[in-house]
């Protein structure tokens, strides 16, 4: 799981195309909208095979709060891959 803040932090700048996402940075002030937001999720449970719902949406507002978010769910085996 060491590498789960890294993997998300390359997925968040594929989508965005953002090359440097700090870890606290709002993705709001990063200029990643609602539409870049929910692509981005789509991303996180295709490869981490978990769902995210829509109150849980809400909490991917920086890198940290989304790592929490994801390896809460792939940590407590709800994921078959990381």
């Amino acid at each position: 799981m060491a590498n789960l803040k890294e993997e998300l932090r390359a997925l968040v700048s594929e989508v965005s195309e953002i090359d440097n996402i700090p870890d606290g940075a709002s993705f709001k002030d990063l200029g990643i909208d609602s539409m870049m937001g929910v692509e981005i999720v789509a991303a996180v449970e295709r490869k981490y095979q978990i769902k995210i719902s829509d109150n849980e949406l809400a909490q991917f507002e920086t890198l940290d709060k989304a790592y929490d978010l994801v390896s809460k769910k792939v940590d407590g085996g709800l994921s078959a891959s990381a």
